[in-house]
């Protein structure tokens, strides 16, 4: 290590593909959403295995049970209720779990597609989208995780909504798998660094990234003042994906199993990282093993 030895937060991994290999469902435009209106039981029963795999943080599956793409793909009335079912089946697997310290993120992602902040609308109404999401998940939460925030604006815009609820805010941001320390739309992460620090935020990250990517982009992402961290996806690419489209489109890589993803997950914690966990493709097995490795070290988790 090349740093004095500080506490790790260990956060969960990838809920949708992981819930879509558990249940057996075909992909639907909903992911996630999906799964857990048909097999609510199996998302908790996921959050619980994250958490006995050694996560201290969860986040509610609600990436996309967003109002536009409720709207796009189903019914925009259905909304509050998949959120509270959401934050409902999360709390059951924290107890079902029986670990102590455990918390629960909300889940502010982006509202139309992932990687396609093109899509997204004008920052004022993301701004009053993100507000909605909040009002419904403030009072439940410990803290709001802002993820895959593909450009500043949405960056900026869900940050902002988020910080009215007075809670902690970790930023997401989804980097450009070609190493050139951009966001999706070209956007300077160290621009999208400075901003996110002159707002004001308790952490900020690089998610549902390829690790290589991350690793690319490290130097942007420390250049900011606060806590960082990271969690990759595991696809080997995500150009197939198009808006209302489904992931049966996007391929997994074979070469990042539970040890190789730790490996990566080291890397990360010996640069400084506060924070480390998984995105899609990052099963329970994988947090285990960065767990193992954490304690390997006489690294702190919390």
């Amino acid at each position: 290590m090349n740093q004095s030895v500080k506490p790790v937060t260990l956060i969960d991994g990838g809920m949708g593909q992981e819930l879509l290999k558990r249940s057996g469902a075909k992909p639907s435009p909903l992911w996630s959403a999906q799964v857990l209106m048909d097999y609510p039981d199996i998302v908790r029963d996921l959050h619980a295995d994250f958490i006995r795999a050694g996560a201290r943080v969860i986040t509610i599956n609600t990436y996309s049970a967003t109002p536009e793409r409720l709207a796009r793909d189903a019914d925009e009335s259905l909304f509050e209720g998949l959120q509270q079912k959401a934050i409902d089946v999360a709390m059951q697997a924290r107890d079902i779990a029986g670990v102590d310290g455990v918390r629960i993120a909300g889940c502010l992602p982006p509202l139309y597609a992932s990687y396609r902040p093109d899509q997204s609308p004008s920052e004022q109404i993301m701004l009053e989208t993100y507000q909605r999401v909040c009002e419904v998940q403030r009072n439940y939460v410990d803290l709001i995780m802002c993820e895959t925030m593909a450009s500043i604006s949405e960056a900026r815009s869900a940050l902002s909504a988020a910080n009215e609820t007075g809670l902690p805010v970790w930023v997401g941001l989804t980097v450009n798998d070609d190493a050139t320390a951009t966001l999706r739309n070209g956007d300077a992460l160290l621009d999208a660094v400075k901003i996110i620090d002159d707002i004001g935020a308790d952490a900020k990250l690089l998610n549902c990234s390829k690790p290589e990517a991350i690793n690319a982009a490290w130097h942007a992402l420390s250049a900011g003042v606060g806590k960082i961290g990271a969690y990759a996806n595991g696809f080997t690419s995500i150009k197939a994906l198009e808006p209302g489209g489904t992931v049966e489109e996007l391929e997994a890589r074979h070469d990042l199993g539970p040890s190789n993803y730790a490996n990566f997950a080291m890397q990360w914690v010996e640069q400084g990282a506060d924070i480390v966990g998984g995105c899609c493709e990052v099963g329970p097995e994988h947090i285990a093993a960065i767990a193992q490795r954490l304690e390997n070290a006489n690294i702190p988790v919390n």
